[in-house]
């Protein structure tokens, strides 16, 4: 079992002394990624969070974070993908894939708060068919010689982008959701799926349903199984972790404790380690 920790750019890990002892402490306890979440604005109304909530751009977070570690992967969980320009988001994810030196994990969603899709001038009602185009297109100028690409919603050809990521063809996708359209989502274009805190039937319900897919041919052949990760929140036991590991998860992402003082993030820290990632 591999674990993460998610919320490096979120409250009160928005300062860069915090950023940057979190990160470190982390990667020296051996866990092997540091999570983002992303909004870009958050309705004053409706949402679960305050909308004064801080929540730093994912991406700088990570950037940030590859400056002052060498082996942590840095992962977006998730970011909201159809609210972004394509190539401009794959430039920035290059960039950060050549300048941590390969590390991205870089994770999609399609987005659920209708009213920041509309302050951002986005279509709420056709992100999924946006998803799937944006992905393809990243997918074609990260890896083709002559890029081009001809959807409903992105066109381009006889252009470049470069530094390529060097992930070749892509860094690793990882795609948010539980609808069976992420999930056919996820095993098309995706190395990875990542869920929000579930209840064990509702995840075992969802593993059987990737599995299915796989077996139906969603997935191309040849492809590495696709990894699991799990998003959560509530307290583990190494018991659990066996447990959800014979259910098939490669990954936890443990949120890091919000309502956080340095040495309560450090102390958390330092009591997964000892007791999940090194027991004994």
């Amino acid at each position: 079992m591999k674990f993460g920790l998610h919320g490096i750019n979120i409250g009160p890990y928005c300062s860069p002394e915090m950023i940057v002892e979190v990160a470190q402490a982390a990667e020296a306890a051996g866990f092997d990624s540091i999570w983002t979440g992303d909004h870009v604005v958050l309705p004053e109304q409706g949402f679960s969070e305050p909308a004064e909530t801080a929540l730093l751009d994912c991406l700088i977070a990570l950037t940030y974070v590859a400056a002052v570690t060498r082996t942590l992967k840095l992962a977006t969980g998730v970011l909201i993908l159809p609210q972004r320009n394509p190539l401009v988001l794959a430039k920035q994810i290059a960039s950060l894939d050549v300048l941590s030196g390969g590390r991205v994990m870089a994770g999609f969603g399609v987005g659920y708060l209708q009213a920041e899709f509309q302050a951002l001038g986005a279509s709420f009602e056709a992100r999924g068919v946006r998803s799937d185009e944006y992905l393809e297109a990243m997918q074609t100028i990260w890896s083709q010689e002559h890029p081009a690409y001809h959807g409903r919603l992105v066109s381009f050809e006889g252009v470049q982008a470069y530094p390529r990521p060097l992930q070749q063809p892509s860094p690793s996708i990882i795609i948010g959701g539980t609808s069976p359209t992420a999930l056919r989502r996820a095993l098309k274009y995706g190395q990875g799926w990542f869920g929000l805190e579930l209840e064990l039937e509702q995840l075992h319900q969802i593993l059987s349903r990737l599995h299915q897919l796989e077996q139906e041919g969603v997935r191309a052949a040849g492809l590495k199984p696709i990894e699991i990760s799990l998003y959560r929140r509530r307290p583990l036991t190494a018991a659990l972790v066996e447990h959800l590991a014979g259910f098939g998860v490669d990954r936890l992402v443990l949120s890091l404790p919000m309502e956080a003082s340095r040495e309560t993030a450090l102390r958390f820290i330092e009591h997964t380690s000892r007791t999940l990632l090194h027991q004994g």
